[in-house]
């Protein structure tokens, strides 16, 4: 399945503005939020993992940060509360 934008037409870094609608049912909501909890879980793993450069770290801290929005779209306040970024240490 394609999504299409008004702005197919335009360059990669015009559509960082663009917004997107998606219709999903609960069950797929559901299946959302447990796919950017994990992934949240994993980054934050990761983060702790001494071996991994700083510069990479900081890039992960900045996906974090974008995979956390999502899941404030699809999640119950309640639930996001664990992954916020500055309580889970990402600043």
């Amino acid at each position: 399945m394609e999504i299409h934008t008004i702005a197919d037409s335009k360059s990669e870094s015009d559509e960082v503005n663009n917004m997107l609608g998606l219709l999903v049912n609960t069950v797929e909501q559901r299946e959302l939020e447990y796919m950017l909890k994990r992934e949240l879980e994993e980054a934050l793993l990761d983060l702790e993992d001494p071996r991994i450069d700083n510069l990479v770290k900081e890039t992960m801290r900045e996906r974090y940060k974008t995979v956390f929005q999502l899941l404030k779209r699809v999640a119950s306040a309640d639930d996001c509360l664990k992954y916020m970024p500055r309580k889970a240490g990402i600043r």
